[in-house]
């Protein structure tokens, strides 16, 4: 039997009783309802902001500016009673292709058969052998479809054919003897892509005038060198280019001058070079000034006639035969710049002009008045060379020349 204890509760075994405690309390943790406000604005903000964003990117997109569709017009003719008017397009930094095709219109609808344009190297050739012609390949696109004959400026001098920054800082204008034949190459290859279809190159631009050589002492035997380059590979390419040297600007400085030279003094150091039989015409520039264009040409005097004593120099060297083109030409109307005439004043020397080279320069094959337009306002009396503005609004010069050309509408 089992001991009575173990069934009896006894006050040692027994648990004891403790009476219910109180629950505790749990710990609240304040609420900080102003964070939580910045915090919930913060959120709605950056959300407003994303929503806006790509809202206004939208709205930019759905309102962006239709892709332009350019069409050639059918072929075109130009209609003149002087076949030897011409204009600089100044396309060079030209991108849309409907300006570029207007322009080359509005040229055709004033009457003017001729066009220089300007084609840079670096445009084009940006790496040595690496070539980009879509560019140039428009502008002579829509030219040829204008009934247009283009002669084509060439120059500029890419990077890779200029010493390295760490040898010498140079310019555009730059190009040394070392890379005459890199300057010939790109020549070749441009009459040789555009051949019977511009036929006509000019050789640099303006090499009498020290901004025009690098900003080096100018160097009338360097670019008389240049020439002999050029000329026997571009003529490899295609025997009936025409290639214009010269392209002078009409100066009075003189022999040392740090800014330049005589156009008259630098050719016939050209001549006296040897460089006759490496050209087969001459460009020549002929700014009025504040002259008519009848006024009288002297050497000590820049009018539009100065170009008849780089034709004498021609002529006294053998080389009456070879044709003069006049690449820029013109009279600027800025009221408040000294070298400048009236609007009307503008009009009558710049038909003027057109009038007596038709009429007394038979061996003059074109002049070519600077400017016709440029893609973007300069703000400077620059812009009172054009006959049409920048959006194509065209100047009382233009309808006037239109008028003398037969094709007033």
């Amino acid at each position: 039997m089992l001991p009575s204890s173990l069934f009896m509760p006894h006050s040692a075994s027994m648990p004891r009783e403790h009476p219910p405690s109180e629950p505790k309390p749990l710990r609240r943790h304040p609420i900080h309802w102003d964070g939580l406000r910045a915090r919930t604005a913060i959120r709605q903000i950056e959300m407003g902001d994303i929503i806006r964003v790509v809202l206004g990117v939208f709205i930019l997109w759905a309102i962006r500016a239709p892709h332009v569709l350019v069409v050639p017009d059918p072929p075109q003719a130009v209609t003149t009673t002087n076949p030897i008017t011409g204009v600089h397009t100044r396309l060079t930094d030209e991108v849309e292709v409907w300006k570029i095709q207007r322009t080359l219109r509005m040229v055709r609808k004033m009457g003017a058969p001729w066009i220089v344009e300007y084609f840079p190297w670096p445009y084009i050739e940006p790496r040595d052998g690496a070539f980009n012609w879509s560019h140039s390949d428009t502008v002579i696109k829509y030219a040829e479809n204008q009934g247009l004959t283009v002669i084509a400026r060439l120059g500029w001098v890419p990077d890779w054919a200029r010493p390295s920054e760490e040898e010498k800082t140079t310019t555009l204008t730059y190009l040394d003897a070392e890379h005459y034949d890199a300057f010939a190459d790109f020549v070749a290859d441009f009459v040789a892509r555009y051949r019977g279809r511009v036929n006509h190159v000019i050789i640099w631009n303006e090499p009498n005038l020290s901004f025009e050589w690098g900003y080096r002492p100018v160097d009338p035997e360097g670019y008389t060198e240049l020439l002999g380059e050029v000329y026997q590979r571009a003529h490899a390419a295609n025997p009936d280019v025409v290639v214009l040297a010269g392209a002078l600007a009409p100066t009075l400085e003189p022999e040392g001058s740090a800014a330049g030279m005589s156009d008259l003094i630098y050719l016939e150091r050209m001549y006296r070079a040897g460089a006759a039989p490496h050209f087969d015409a001459l460009a020549a520039h002929a700014y009025g000034q504040t002259y008519p264009p009848d006024a009288a040409p002297a050497a000590d005097a820049i009018n539009f006639r100065r170009v008849e004593l780089l034709r004498d120099i021609m002529t006294a060297y053998g080389d009456a035969a070879k044709p003069v083109y006049v690449t820029e030409a013109g009279w600027n109307d800025h009221p408040r710049w000294s070298g400048a005439v009236s609007p009307a004043e503008r009009i009558e020397n710049t038909i003027g002009a057109y009038e007596w080279a038709r009429e007394r320069w038979p061996w003059c094959e074109s002049v070519a008045m600077w400017a016709f337009r440029y893609p973007a306002p300069t703000y400077s009396y620059q812009d009172h060379f054009t006959f049409v503005t920048t959006d194509f609004e065209p100047k009382v010069i233009y309808l006037e020349v239109q008028a003398y050309t037969g094709n007033e509408r």
